[in-house]
This record gives C-alpha cells, sequence and structure tokens, in this order.
C-alpha cells in the first residue's frame, strides 16, 4: 500500500529544472516553490550547459532560469530549449528590470517574467498560472507588448518569429507538409506542428494558404 502511495505521489509531482549560477539562490527558488506547492521535484543547473542538457534529457513542467548565466546567456539558452523541447514552459527569473528585457524574453518564447526583487509568493503565482496553461506577464509588460504589436506592420510580422519558426514558416509556405517539413529538418512532425501553431498564433494568421500569400507578397520565397 504503501509503495502504491509512492508511485501515486511520485506521478503528480511537479518536476521543475531551477537555473542559476548562484548555489545560494536555487536553494532560495527551490525552498520557495516546495513551500508553496505540493508535491515538487526539483533539479538544478548552475549554467547554461548544464541547463540545455537538462532541458533535453528529461520532461519538466517547468524551467525556472536565470536571464545572465556562464556558457552563453540565458537568452541562447531559451533558444536552444524552444528547438530541443518547444512545449517546455519556461519562467525567466531575473535581477534586470522588465523594462530591460521582459518583452524580449517574452518575444523570444519564454511563459514568463520575474524579476528578483519580487515577493517569494510572487514566484509561487507566476508558476501557477504558467502550470495552468497560461503566460505570467505583469500589466506593464502587457501594455508594453499591445504598443510594439500596434506599432508593427504587416511587412514585420515574421520578424516575431524565432529563427527556428522563420524556417520552418519559409518551408510551409513553399506548400512543403507538416512530414515533408519534418525531415527536410531533421525534427518530429508534433514539434513542427507545435512552430506551426506558434506561427499563426504570433502572426494572427489562419491557414497555410496565408503563410504562403504573406510569404510571396514579402519576397521571403
Amino acid at each position: 500500500m504503501h509503495l502504491d502511495f509512492t508511485l501515486a505521489a511520485h506521478y503528480f509531482m511537479i518536476k521543475v529544472l531551477i537555473a542559476d549560477d548562484h548555489e545560494i539562490v536555487r536553494r532560495g527558488i527551490k525552498q520557495i516553490l516546495t513551500e508553496g506547492l505540493s508535491l515538487v521535484y526539483v533539479e538544478e543547473a548552475a549554467d547554461c550547459p548544464a541547463l540545455v542538457s537538462k532541458a533535453a534529457s528529461d520532461s519538466w513542467d517547468i524551467i525556472v532560469s536565470d536571464l545572465a548565466m556562464p556558457g552563453g546567456g540565458g537568452l541562447e539558452a531559451l533558444r536552444q530549449i524552444r528547438e530541443i523541447k518547444p512545449t517546455t514552459p519556461v519562467l525567466i527569473l531575473s535581477i534586470y528590470s522588465e523594462d530591460q528585457y521582459a518583452t524580449r524574453v517574452i518575444r523570444a518564447g519564454a511563459s514568463g517574467f520575474l524579476n528578483k526583487d519580487a515577493a517569494p509568493e510572487e514566484l509561487v503565482i507566476a508558476v501557477q498560472r504558467i502550470l495552468s496553461g497560461k503566460r505570467y506577464i505583469t500589466a506593464g509588460v502587457a501594455e508594453k507588448l499591445a504598443m510594439e504589436l500596434g506599432t508593427q506592420t504587416n511587412e514585420l510580422l515574421h520578424e516575431l518569429l524565432s529563427e527556428r519558426e522563420k524556417e520552418v514558416f519559409k518551408l510551409l509556405a513553399t506548400g512543403r507538409s507538416i512530414s515533408e517539413v519534418s525531415k527536410e529538418l531533421a525534427i518530429n512532425s508534433t514539434t513542427v506542428s507545435t512552430y506551426r501553431a506558434r506561427i499563426l498564433a504570433k502572426t494572427g494568421m489562419k491557414t497555410n494558404a496565408d503563410i504562403t500569400r504573406y510569404a510571396i507578397e514579402n519576397d521571403l520565397i
């Protein structure tokens, strides 16, 4: 009976990967999450290569990562994680202000941005929100994103995409199927479908025909 309970508890555990180059910060984040959430399993990474490696080697419910770390920086690690595990949510936790980096990391694919000066309970709120399938964006960041999108012209829609998303975008625009894109980029079809969904969400397009028309009109193919 005890074994069955242990297995059940493990099944329902929230798996969190915490990345920060300061051990005391990692410990603090771990303590906040284990106290604020139930059944949390935590692993840690102290630099970007370790973060990317651990992100790739297991399935995580959420990754909480610093922005400034040795080995390439958090933004580069985020880009690599988005390619390897596009559906894994990443919360960026940083000493930098929202004005400096929040919209940048959201556009890069992060599910949220939180300043390290925030209250501990705000970290728990951010993680809970992201685990529910939403993004954690403060009112100030949401307003800034809206202003930036409002100033974008149609000709700049593709600039909202990551480099990998642009690759998928261009291949879809030429009429290739999901399976053909999968073979060409050496990634599985599910990942291609995830990229396609993200492309449509970012650009406001509805179909592959919309993608093709936009690409032709803007000399992308």
